[in-house]
């Protein structure tokens, strides 16, 4: 399996000009990295990419693909348009692109379909982006064994809201060769539980460790030793989605002193500070039990 393990969507860390601190952003990278994380998503929905302008996300994949090569990590990169795929066939760095369901438009599944057979022409390796309660699209299990079955098609970031029948019928027929990625973090251990093969996890920019090692007692087969932390981080995760992501976790990276504003871009707004102390005193309780992070 290409896919396996924790990967990290980065954030856009932001001066106190409103500028992208491309510096903080490179150094928050390594620590992920040296804190047991297998790759990086460069421009998915925590990196706030609707908000930055083509330079600035050109200068966030320059930067992602530098640690990548340097560490040998895997890239991804958030692309949802076939000019925008085409951008990345001249990465070297690059894994797949992470490609979002088509949102709002709700073109049903056959739509669905017809759209990522279309972007696996750009010649690009894709993870399908399935998150219906952001897309409104439902996209059913033999729906999604058939977008595993297009050429190019490495993985499905796996979002449900929820473990409903669809998720359980999917882990229990994963489509072959291809990764399920988990991409809710509070419901993360119970995927891993069912065969998820990693996750793609927001809430790992603050416990990496402990996202990492939950991934590897799963996989290990230490269920005791998961089933623990996945307890403790399923709490966290719910504090650090509070308010909208990524407003709480640039709120904890700052006071941790790891980036150098607490700053998002509109339409979001910073995260109350009661609520970022919410998840501070969570994350405290979490270090207590969780291996050590380095800063």
């Amino acid at each position: 399996m290409t896919l396996t393990g924790l990967y990290v969507p980065l954030i856009t860390p932001l001066d106190a000009d409103g500028d992208v601190a491309l510096a903080a952003l490179e150094k928050l990278a390594h620590v992920v990295l040296d804190n047991g994380a297998n790759g990086l998503v460069a421009l998915g929905t925590t990196g706030e990419p609707g908000a930055l302008s083509d330079a600035e996300q050109r200068a966030v994949v320059t930067v992602a693909a530098r640690v990548c090569r340097e560490r040998n990590a895997q890239l991804l990169v958030g692309a949802n348009t076939t000019e925008a795929l085409q951008g990345l066939r001249d990465l070297p760095e690059l894994t797949a692109a992470l490609s979002l369901v088509p949102p709002f438009v709700r073109p049903g599944e056959a739509g669905v379909l017809a759209h990522f057979t279309h972007l696996a022409t750009a010649g690009v390796p894709l993870v399908v982006y399935h998150i219906p309660h952001r897309t409104a699209q439902h996209v059913s299990t033999p729906t999604l064994h058939a977008l595993a079955a297009i050429p190019g098609v490495i993985g499905v970031k796996y979002g449900a809201a929820e473990i409903d029948p669809e998720t359980v019928a999917l882990l229990a027929d994963p489509p072959p060769g291809c990764a399920v990625l988990g991409g809710t973090d509070a419901i993360i251990s119970p995927l891993l539980a069912m065969g998820a093969h990693g996750g793609i996890l927001a809430s790992a920019h603050v416990a990496t460790t402990g996202f990492a090692e939950l991934i590897r007692s799963w996989q290990s087969g230490d269920a005791q030793r998961a089933a623990s932390l996945g307890h403790r981080l399923a709490k966290l995760s719910l504090a650090l989605f509070a308010e909208p992501n990524p407003t709480v976790i640039k709120g904890v990276l700052h006071a941790r002193g790891e980036i150098p504003t607490p700053a998002v871009r509109l339409p979001l707004l910073p995260a109350h500070p009661d609520t970022v102390r919410t998840a501070m005193q969570l994350l405290e309780e979490c270090d207590t039990d969780l291996p050590g992070q380095l800063a």
